[in-house]
């Protein structure tokens, strides 16, 4: 079978390995070189990396509604487009190419988290099971008939990037006999509109830490903000990220740092999270003792903050 196979970051890589492996990937559609870093310097998406590796037609328009774009599709005349995770919008135009349709993989339970943060609102909802749904796609966003749906239970301490690289590997199985069920003209089943919920992204103003939410709040937004953007709080002026915490049954009074000699302490409106791995500003990220065997400690103590120094 001839696909075009459309993504963008590292968690469809997965899936477009899983194709290639039983079909033909003509060409990848993916999102142009991004600028990345302090340097700025223009980088090609993972999927592009991968089929500029294989040998594979890169297709990476702007903009989808490019008319060369629609042209080109025609050319390569695919039987079935697969997406995950493209980042653009498929046109009428386009998804009129393929005879399949296009298939999209999305990391959720779809009617629910529909959009670009499945996984980090399911963590942030307190969700203890991750679903992953194949569709056909429409114009609509995330609304197209179910082909294919299953569930995976969440781990109590996983964060939302172990969970998606989790969910790419087993999706990746998922869209392969989903792509082949509609080329073989399964139409799927209509979404069931009552139980629609959305996931737009998370922005990184969303994620600033109030010390007076309880400790498995707090916890849920780490998780679901690691690695990005990162949760963070305010300390001496300086932002500073939490990648990893655990809840404890001890108390601190909110935002309050207790520095002990193998662990680091803070406290929330609840019990106190211990710190177990710190992003300090322009720093990588290091185990919360390490960081804090650095901290200049005043009289009377530290206490972290949100922005404009609210406890």
């Amino acid at each position: 079978m001839r696909l075009v196979f459309a993504g963008t970051p590292a968690v469809a890589l997965p899936s477009v390995e899983a194709l290639a492996a039983r079909h033909e990937i003509v060409a990848v559609l993916t999102r142009p070189p991004a600028r990345q870093g302090r340097s700025s310097k223009l980088v090609a998406s993972p999927v592009a990396q991968w089929a500029d590796e294989h040998g594979v037609e890169i297709l990476d328009p702007p903009i989808p509604r490019d008319p060369a774009l629609a042209e080109r599709l025609r050319d390569l005349a695919p039987d079935v487009c697969p997406v995950v995770a493209y980042g653009g919008l498929i046109t009428d135009e386009l998804l009129a190419i393929p005879p399949g349709g296009w298939v999209n993989l999305h990391f959720s339970s779809l009617p629910a988290y529909r959009g670009a943060a499945p996984v980090q609102r399911a963590i942030l909802a307190g969700e203890d099971v991750l679903g992953l749904t194949t569709f056909r796609l429409v114009p609509e966003l995330d609304a197209g008939p179910v082909l294919e749906q299953i569930q995976t239970p969440l781990g109590e301490h996983e964060n939302s990037g172990e969970a998606l690289d989790r969910l790419a590997g087993i999706g990746a199985d998922l869209l392969v006999s989903s792509v082949e069920r509609a080329a073989a003209g399964e139409p799927g089943e209509p979404q069931d509109t009552s139980g629609v919920s959305f996931a737009p992204k998370i922005t990184v103003e969303e994620v600033a830490i109030d010390w007076s939410r309880p400790a498995t709040e707090i916890d849920r937004l780490v998780r679901a903000a690691h690695p990005n953007p990162g949760a963070w709080t305010i300390l001496d002026g300086a932002r500073l990220k939490l990648a990893a915490v655990e809840v404890t049954d001890e108390t601190l009074p909110p935002g309050r740092l207790d520095i002990r000699k193998r662990e680091v302490l803070a406290g929330t409106g609840s019990t106190a999270l211990r710190l177990l791995s710190v992003v300090p500003s322009g720093k990588k990220a290091m185990a919360g003792p390490d960081w804090a065997r650095g901290l200049h400690v005043p009289e009377g103590g530290l206490t972290l903050s949100e922005p404009g120094g609210h406890v």
